[in-house]
């Protein structure tokens, strides 16, 4: 037995430690943190929900911003897709036009504006996370350590996460104290340039702001939320099903959102810990 083999039956494997990588502004100061050497995780996964369905500014920042500043420091940064049984690729995208879907992932607003139950963040998202720590052997009596990005003005989001039963999770910025603003800070120290909010770019937690932003700058992608909008319900008309809404205000998204400042900006409420950070 050589002395390697012996080092690795006296030393147990070391457990895994990842940060859950959304590309927002959080979940990007702990890349900092991390390459500064202040936080011991060397593997950042980004679960990607599908090309056709993230927001494309987060894409592009992941891509060009991330992974290359992860790369220079040493730290991995993994995008993982959703596998369905059959091997292929599926995407929210494609789950929410599945010919045979009667169920809505997303959270859709019902006519008095409260949202519906939602699957995305736990099937995009949580499970195809925890399938790859299970892959690279965590187990429920060896878990993955899992930190999240929530910052201490968000703490109220750290009691609703749900885990899997094979990781242990843990809020690194809540342990240093750091709120958003201190995150940018970070980033900005780092040379880096601060990402844009990361969510799917029709996401019903988008707060009104949010909406007339995407309207006025990005048109293309506001009439692709509109054409899902009216796919929904029509599906639902087909079902006997009351038409349901990407905002709050229980009319179609192009009427709720005019070509003007808006009066009520509104609040997010995505409370995954996963999604926005």
């Amino acid at each position: 037995m050589t002395e390697s083999t012996i080092n690795e039956v006296l030393e147990p494997q070391r457990t895994l430690r990842v940060i859950s990588y959304g590309g927002g502004v959080q979940s990007t100061a702990l890349l900092v943190l991390a390459a500064n050497g202040h936080i011991d995780f060397p593997t950042f996964l980004f679960s990607n929900v599908g090309d056709d369905s993230e927001n494309p500014a987060t894409l592009q920042y992941i891509r060009h911003v991330a992974v290359p500043f992860a790369q220079q420091h040493g730290l991995t940064l993994v995008s993982l897709e959703k596998i369905r049984r059959d091997g292929r690729t599926e995407t929210l995208w494609q789950r929410l036009h599945k010919p045979d879907t009667r169920s809505i992932p997303i959270p859709v607003r019902m006519a008095n504006g409260a949202p519906g139950r939602r699957n995305c963040t736990a099937d995009f998202k949580i499970k195809v996370i925890s399938k790859w720590l299970r892959e690279k052997g965590a187990t429920a009596d060896r878990p993955a350590t899992v930190g999240i990005g929530i910052s201490v003005d968000e703490i109220h989001r750290a009691n609703r996460r749900r885990s899997e039963p094979n990781e242990e999770v843990t809020y690194p910025l809540l342990d240093l104290g750091l709120r958003r603003e201190d995150c940018i800070r970070l980033i900005a120290e780092a040379g880096l340039p601060v990402p844009p909010k990361s969510s799917c770019y029709f996401c019903p937690f988008h707060t009104v702001g949010e909406w007339h932003e995407q309207r006025r700058i990005e048109p293309d992608l506001f009439a692709k939320s509109e054409e899902l909008e009216a796919f929904i319900n029509t599906r639902r008309a087909a079902l006997g099903r009351d038409d349901v809404y990407l905002t709050r205000y229980g009319i179609p998204l192009g009427i709720a959102i005019q070509n003007t400042q808006p009066k009520d900006p509104g609040d997010g409420d995505c409370d995954s810990g996963w999604c926005m950070t």
